[in-house]
């Protein structure tokens, strides 16, 4: 290239990337709201990225062979929208301008589903580096299970741009800890360190050597010094490539809000609009040539859309791959494709345990246990484990290999301590697709993960979370382990289904419904005790799991007294309603494993199974009322926890916090006698 050349090049490449800075000052400037600081700072990274090494279809946002973007640092959005714009996908400058408003495809932080080519939502800082640890285990685990010798199909990598703030969330040490342990080459992220915060410098609450913290993980790590040196940049994400055994750090060098004469480095440019004198006076310092807001150069443009091309041949080339690979193997390509297209294989429930009255007492996480083995063996992406509980919330799959560095295609997958890093790499594995991911812990941990349960709801991933050690029924383990207020906390969450089985029977209907649900997570709800087995040939059928509530026992005649009840405290509500109906009391009990279920049923179920003239209803559950009174109206009653547990056995526990049938009965006669 001679030096003229060269220097056309680098006024181009110069023009596409202060394009991404006026984008991103203008748009905050025109909503008032949002953070310019980052996108004009990280703009140089990803114009190396999007236009030279990222593989993507800007036409076909869902092509699987795609590699994917994370920007886990979410505020900084208006950096992924001005791309996804100016490479092609389907969102417009009147997209962009449209910032932060109400029903626009440019929201203040990136959301999955809404913006198309937004791989993950993000917004919340340690989460998408965590949902990125999770696609590319995913991708690692698909190509040790199908890629063959000359036919490598799964190739992709996910690159992540992470803040100081990310770094310094908890998440994204266990996150990193585990990335680093499994040796997931396919995962780079570029960190940017431009060492702001809202609050001002990070040395005001962080002195870390990330470097040698990423180099004790395990991880490669290289560093760029400048932040606008496109060449070093590209160098750098090339190495990175290469790299066959570690995933990659790169610490970029980069000054928040870049260009600004007052304002850069400085607090000021992070989370608020620069101000319009300040948006003149940085775009003239950029040497920028337009005073109009969102100006885009058409030579601009048209360099980004470069992208297009590029895109539509990298995919041909990958789905001729396709062929070729469906051609020599036949089999695997099928399997691949309908992992892939989230498709149940046919008679996947065929071994689904049937458990009657003669299986006996059983814990539901025991019949948990035998209902996942059994599905597995037909279910080939059910991948999942625990947080270091495997034995204990029943989450192995017998004979299957271990997910570990030596064999990323096992399906045991050891999370180790890291409840938080667990749910955001299931959500990760389940945004990738190919996978069923499923992860178990002690309820009472559940709100170690509970960001990453609220973004899995708000996105509808397809996740199962395994939370066993569900009440006071843990027993000896005292309160710290017994999750008395998770149960209303998590049904409060939109879009969660949380599914509490009273007995082995109504646990095997609680993983079809997992199973088959077409969006959003599910939790399972399981005990550490033993329960009775109901006896299903008197009582209704557990298959009416799948409504939510249903009627498990009818009254004599016409129901003067109606039980609600949902898990172990479910045969306690079957005992009193014995002895209810032995005093003329014509008692109903209605088993309720799913609020959200039964919610979702038409009124007209609802009323025929809570029908609104009988105003005596008890609800019996060993966790806190809130979530009950909706149910029993205010003319009823819950038996329920209000405070913590004690450490005790558990039945004298259930005893002392009245979960027996004799209390029950007495909180009746109570209702009845006004």
């Amino acid at each position: 290239m001679t030096d003229a050349s060269a220097a056309r090049r680098s006024a181009l490449d110069r023009l596409c990337i202060d394009t991404i800075r006026t984008l991103a000052m203008d748009a905050v400037e025109r909503a008032q709201s949002g953070h310019p600081g980052a996108p004009m700072a990280q703009a140089p990274l990803a114009f190396v990225l999007w236009t030279r090494h990222l593989r993507h279809n800007p036409t076909n946002p869902s092509w699987p062979g795609r590699d994917r973007f994370v920007l886990s640092c979410g505020h900084a959005s208006m950096l992924l929208y001005s791309l996804l714009y100016l490479t092609g996908y389907d969102v417009s400058l009147d997209d962009v301008i449209a910032f932060r408003q109400f029903g626009s495809k440019t929201p203040g932080h990136p959301e999955f589903g809404l913006t198309p080519g937004v791989e993950t939502t993000t917004g919340p800082l340690g989460q998408g580096l965590g949902t990125a640890v999770g696609m590319a285990l995913a991708a690692a685990h698909l190509a040790a299970r199908y890629n063959r010798p000359n036919h490598e199909l799964i190739t992709q990598r996910v690159y992540v741009f992470a803040s100081d703030g990310d770094m310094m969330e908890g998440l994204s040490h266990e996150a990193a800890s585990l990335a680093g342990h499994l040796g997931l080459a396919n995962l780079i992220v570029c960190y940017d360190d431009n060492r702001i915060t809202i609050d001002g410098p990070t040395d005001l609450t962080y002195s870390d050597d990330v470097i040698a913290r990423f180099q004790s993980y395990g991880w490669h790590v290289t560093e760029v010094e400048d932040g606008n040196d496109v060449e070093a940049i590209d160098r750098a994400l090339a190495e990175a490539g290469h790299e066959m055994r570690r995933p990659t750090l790169i610490r970029v060098r980069t000054h928040i809000g870049f260009g600004s004469p007052n304002k850069q480095d400085s607090a000021d440019a992070h989370g608020a609009p620069l101000g319009e004198d300040e948006v003149r006076l940085t775009k003239a310092n950029l040497g920028w040539g337009a005073e109009d807001p969102f100006a885009v150069p058409d030579e601009a443009l048209a360099e980004w859309r470069k992208c297009v091309a590029r895109g539509a041949a990298l995919e041909e080339d990958w789905t001729a791959a396709r062929s070729r690979y469906a051609a020599a193997h036949p089999d695997e390509a099928a399997e691949l494709a309908r992992r892939l297209q989230g498709e149940l294989p046919e008679g996947w429930d065929e071994n689904l345990p049937r458990f009657t009255a003669d299986s006996g007492a059983m814990a539901t996480r025991k019949a948990s246990g035998s209902v996942l083995n059994a599905v597995a063996s037909r279910v080939p992406e059910l991948l999942g484990g625990s947080a270091d509980l495997g034995g204990s919330n029943n989450t192995l799959i017998k004979g299957a290999d271990v997910l570990g560095p030596a064999n990323l295609g096992g399906r045991n997958m050891y999370f180790g301590i890291r409840e938080h890093a667990m749910a955001a790499v299931m959500n990760g594995m389940a945004l990738h697709g190919g996978i069923r991911p499923y992860g178990g812990t002690f309820l009472v941990f559940s709100d170690y993960m509970r960001p990453s349960i609220r973004l899995a709801s708000m996105m509808g991933l397809r996740v199962i979370y395994v939370f066993t050690h569900d009440s006071i029924g843990l027993g000896e383990d005292g309160p710290t382990h017994q999750p008395v207020e998770m149960l209303t906390s998590l049904r409060a969450i939109p879009g969660l289904v949380l599914i509490r089985p009273g007995d082995a029977a109504e646990t095997a209907e609680a993983w079809r419904v997992a199973l088959e649900r077409g969006s959003g997570p599910v939790a399972l709800v399981l005990t550490r005790q033993a329960v009775p087995a109901l006896d299903r040939a008197v009582l209704a059928p557990a298959t009416e799991l799948s409504r939510g509530g249903y009627v498990i026992a009818e009254a004599s005649g016409p129901p003067a007294a109606i039980l609600l009840a949902s898990g172990s405290e479910l045969h306690v509500a079957l005992d009193a309603r014995h002895q209810l109906e032995a005093e003329g009391i014509s008692t109903r009990v209605v088993s309720m494993p799913s609020m959200e279920l039964f919610a979702a049923q038409p009124r007209r179920y609802q009323r025929e199974v809570l029908p609104a003239d009988v105003r005596i209803r008890v609800a019996v559950e060993a966790g806190h009322p809130m979530s009950w009174w909706r149910w029993v109206g205010d003319s009823g009653a819950v038996i329920g926890m209000d405070e913590f547990g004690r450490s005790a056995p558990a039945q004298q526990l259930f005893e002392h916090f009245g979960f027996t049938a004799t209390n029950v009965v007495e909180r009746v006669r109570h209702l009845a006698a006004g």
